[in-house]
């Protein structure tokens, strides 16, 4: 069975903010998938509305199938048992989700007696294992977040986020404001957790080049949208979307130093979830944008390798009249 589904998911704000409009993906255990897109696109919203953490008032439509159970479905009882033991979040920052006033050791144990119903003694040293799992001393379980480096605070949150045995772990932007040297060892500790431990994993990044050297698919979100997915690799190195494309080029590549002298940007802003454009949400920044646009939205079509991309030029590539009703669902 697939581990996780999303069918056809959408997260509406109070005051009518669409961060989310129309999402499938589906991940299977051992497997692991990338979400890419700039600051405001939706993907932070998509993590927490997963495990149903959104601010009150918030509308959310659709399926979030684990374990073919439906999160949105569950009542508040339920939700907080598969909260930590069936999935659970690496929040981004870790010095902003630590509790400053409390030893990191106790917030790891928290867990673990409230969902494994462990002594204090067995929390101890679950604890002190989940710590040396990560790289860390367990004497570090006695220490304060302030007394511990960026990195050391990032492998904590990964313990917490282990403590009771998640199938699902959901990694948002685990390496913001990691030196390159710490970053490399925290994605290096991802990958070896979840191949040990048959883990599902969700990484969400601004990075196409942190997601494609981690990843086995990657999904690329615009305005609350995914407008391609497929193998990380081939979606990082060849997008098809003009979007994708743009992400891919804004960071120059190492040992070509055209791109290292003239890194490609991408002009204007994302646009605004309480005014979105009509027709493909990307084409008012679209370097390839036709008339039609403007007006009509593209669906997720198939390409070649197991690919999808919401792009105009894409649907004409396809041929035969299944390009135009492709399955929007997201594999992993």
């Amino acid at each position: 069975m697939t581990l996780l589904d999303v069918r056809n998911l959408t997260v509406t704000y109070a005051g009518g903010a669409a961060a989310v409009r129309g999402v499938d993906l589906s991940l299977a255990a051992g497997q692991k998938l990338g979400i890419a897109g700039e600051s405001g696109c939706g993907k932070s919203t998509l993590a927490l509305a997963l495990l149903r953490l959104l601010p009150a008032g918030t509308r959310v439509g659709g399926e979030i199938l684990l374990d073919g159970e439906d999160v949105l479905a569950m009542r508040w009882g339920r939700v907080r048992a598969v909260r930590w033991a069936g999935a659970s979040i690496v929040f981004q920052g870790a010095m902003h989700s630590l509790n400053p006033v409390h030893r990191v050791g106790d917030q790891i144990a928290e867990p673990i007696l409230l969902h494994g119903r462990a002594s204090a003694a067995a929390a101890r040293k679950r604890t002190g294992e989940l710590l040396e799992q990560v790289g860390l001393p367990a004497a570090r379980a006695t220490a304060y977040p302030h007394e511990l480096s960026g990195g050391q605070r990032q492998r904590v949150m990964i313990a917490m986020a282990l403590a009771c045995a998640p199938r699902l772990v959901i990694a948002d932007e685990p390496t913001t404001a990691l030196d390159v040297m710490i970053q490399a060892q925290i994605l290096r500790l991802i990958e070896q957790l979840v191949t040990e431990q048959d883990l599902g994993l969700i990484m969400i990044s601004h990075d196409l080049a942190v997601l494609a050297d981690t990843c086995d698919r990657l999904a690329v979100m615009y305005a609350g949208r995914v407008v391609e997915e497929g193998p990380a690799r081939t979606v990082h190195e060849d997008a098809r979307h003009p979007y994708g494309k743009a992400l891919s080029t804004a960071f120059p590549h190492i040992g070509d130093p055209a791109s290292r002298f003239a890194p490609q940007g991408l002009p204007g802003d994302p646009p605004d979830p309480f005014a979105l454009p009509s027709g493909c949400a990307f084409h008012p920044r679209c370097p390839v944008a036709l008339d039609v646009c403007a007006t009509q939205d593209q669906v997720l079509h198939e390409v070649t390798g197991g690919r999808r991309a919401a792009c105009v030029h894409v649907a004409a590539a396809v041929p035969g009249p299944a390009a135009g009703a492709a399955d929007t669902r997201s594999t992993a």
